[in-house]
């Protein structure tokens, strides 16, 4: 087939789906963006885009050049050569795999699917998801055979919303398929609109690949995590060890501790493997040990909370705390897995009078996990608010906010991602966590 000449359509407007649309649309590939979201969908046809670091001007120049046409009809699918799947993966409420999202819209393309079309899976999951689960939906709707009638591929997305080194087109895409003919399906149409492209084996290679890439993070992110209470107790300041030690020029690689996992990435995706793992028998120790240690940081961090107010003769219950930071990682709008939700309900349960501060996320969003926050608002940035609270633990490290005006404003500061390190204090003002 001549992919020079095919219009391609992206399942999921979000935070994969949509920076996906435009660098194809930017490379001169037609793109029908669809999404269930009417709100996504209208704002994209007004020229609007609904994700911080992604720019109106960014969309206008698509929507305006007639490159990215975007819908909620996905009886669409039938004007496109190629159908990319970009919707959420999470966990249901007994942590394990929730794939209904891409089930759904299998079961949604599949009756307008044509002979010839490609279908390619980028959500995270288990593998086995695109060759089994995703391809019997599509065969049973369509009535035709993955491998033979139409093209299935899995392609692992590798997005890092708010970091200004990560732009599509320069980040390698690993591309799997059911089928050789499948894989150089995939790969000829991700070469329109990516610089690399990176060909493995099968379908399960690749969702095994991205799948190690998170687990690598996770576990990394355990052990700095596991230090810092180990550290912090022989009175070692674990954010000097790990500066000096990453000028180490091999063997080691830095990472960071923090107050908890968030993101739609790391605290998720492990245990779709762990999942997984026990159909063949298998136990995922090393996943389950640090999904354990990061899930008991909120409780550590609100602990040294209590240790801070302590010391100044105050007790939780009672006492104005603000955490500052709801997103998940810093200058981003994205609050999705957010530890902040849980630090926020800690405190609460401890009797605390909690608000919140964070210049991306004026106003907390109805979520299925935190609805019970939801329209809660964020509060101003003055010395009058500011200064009213009792503490302020930093959750999340913006950049936008003026570390040294909090400290000439408040007394009490629990820190939890070293944002204070190069802010003038007081002797005590500060509390590492």
């Amino acid at each position: 087939m001549d992919t020079t000449a095919e219009r391609i359509a992206i399942v999921g407007l979000g935070y994969v789906g949509l920076p996906l649309s435009l660098q194809f649309a930017r490379s001169g590939v037609p793109v029908l963006g669809l999404d269930i979201d009417s709100t996504k969908v209208e704002a994209l046809k007004g020229r609007k885009s609904y994700i911080k670091h992604i720019t109106d001007e960014a969309v206008a120049e698509q929507v305006d050049s007639g490159r990215l046409k975007v819908s909620t009809e996905f009886a669409r699918v039938r004007e496109a050569s190629a159908v990319i799947i970009c919707v959420p993966t999470p966990l249901n409420k007994n942590r394990e795999p929730d794939i209904s999202y891409i089930l759904n819209t299998g079961q949604a393309i599949a009756p307008h699917l044509a002979k010839g079309t490609l279908v390619v899976l980028e959500s995270t999951t288990y593998p086995g998801t695109t060759d089994e689960d995703l391809r019997a939906v599509l065969e049973a709707g369509s009535g035709l055979r993955a491998g033979v009638d139409f093209h299935l591929a899995f392609s692992p997305e590798r997005e890092d919303p708010g970091n200004p080194q990560s732009v599509v087109a320069r980040i390698p895409k690993v591309v799997g398929g059911l089928t050789p003919a499948c894989r150089e399906r995939a790969v000829a149409l991700y070469s329109r609109a990516i610089q690399t492209v990176v060909p493995v084996s099968s379908c399960r290679a690749a969702e095994a690949t991205k799948l190690l890439e998170n687990i690598f993070r996770g576990v990394n992110i355990a052990l700095v995590n596991e230090l810092k209470v180990v550290y912090s107790a022989m009175d070692i300041d674990v954010w000097e060890v790990i500066n000096a030690a990453k000028t180490k020029p091999f063997g080691f690689m830095a990472f960071y501790p923090g107050p908890g996992l968030g993101g739609h990435c790391i605290p998720i995706d492990p245990f779709y493997l762990t999942w997984k793992a026990r159909e063949y028998g298998q136990h995922t120790r090393f996943i389950e040990l640090a999904g354990e240690v990061n899930t008991a940081m909120p409780e550590y961090v609100v602990n040294r909370v209590a240790e801070a107010l302590n010391a100044q003769k105050k007790p939780v219950n009672g006492s104005k705390v603000l955490v500052l930071g709801l997103a998940y990682k810093p200058d981003v709008d994205d609050d999705r897995e957010s530890p902040s939700y849980t630090l926020l309900d800690l405190l609460k349960q401890r009797g605390a009078d909690v608000g919140y501060y964070d210049p991306h996320v004026p106003v907390i969003r109805p979520s299925r996990e935190h609805s019970h926050w939801a329209g809660t608002r964020s509060v101003p940035w003055t010395a009058e608010t500011i200064g009213g609270f009792d503490a302020v633990l930093i959750a999340t490290n913006h950049r936008a906010v003026d570390y040294q005006q909090l400290a000439q404003w408040v007394h009490c500061i629990v820190d939890t991602r070293n944002a204070m390190a190069a802010v003038p204090i007081k002797l005590g003002q500060v509390w590492k966590a």
